[in-house]
């Protein structure tokens, strides 16, 4: 019960279908510029988010 060559022309038609991209990040990155690119935007992300909290954002819901 061999498929023949069904797989590749499968594999070919899914190529297709994605333009061609394969896996991966493809920013040209390195790994250590990623980590810091990444490290940056958690950092931006909790100073919005303590901003936020220091702001008066009452999101604990005490109703009276």
């Amino acid at each position: 019960m061999t498929r023949g060559n069904q797989r590749e022309k499968d594999r070919e038609r899914a190529q297709a279908r994605t333009g061609g991209k394969t896996k991966g990040s493809g920013d040209g990155l390195t790994p250590e510029q990623r980590r810091e690119r990444d490290a940056k935007a958690l950092q931006e992300k909790a100073a919005k988010k303590a901003g936020q909290d220091a702001g008066g954002n009452n999101a604990g819901g005490s109703k009276k």
